[in-house]
């Protein structure tokens, strides 16, 4: 598999770094973006092969930057794996079932249900296509 570039929208940088860590060991490429409209942005310039996104962040929220995503034809393909904090589980059910999510990740999370998440996501045949 060539190397994959994975986007963390997030609006705590230290979970960027955090990201970086556990997935750059396994040889993604991982760029940070603070926040929802510089994600966007940079999504933008350079699409990623993949999204992890905040869905709990000031000012724009993920579920906003997910819908804005969704309705840009050159970005609408890009596989989104939402993250957040004391999910319950209807967000999770909104995430994956109605809105159409790759998948769904709970923080606090341990490196190895992230790197399963995010290979799964860009493994599966489906992940390129808009849901």
């Amino acid at each position: 598999m060539a190397k994959k570039r994975v986007l963390c929208i997030e609006d705590h940088p230290e979970m960027i770094d955090l990201i970086r860590l556990i997935l750059g060991r396994q040889g993604f490429t991982v760029e940070g973006a603070v926040g929802g409209q510089e994600g966007l942005e940079l999504m933008q310039e350079n699409p990623p092969d993949l999204v992890l996104l905040d869905l709990m962040m000031p000012e724009m929220d993920g579920w906003e930057v997910y819908r804005q995503i969704k309705a840009r034809e050159e970005l609408k393909e890009i596989p989104v794996i939402a993250v957040k904090a004391k999910a319950q589980s209807i967000d999770r059910a909104l995430g994956l079932y109605i809105v159409g999510m790759n998948d769904f990740i709970t923080k606090p999370f341990g490196a190895e249900e992230l790197l399963a998440s995010v290979k799964d996501v860009l493994e599966s045949p489906t992940s390129a296509k808009a849901v």
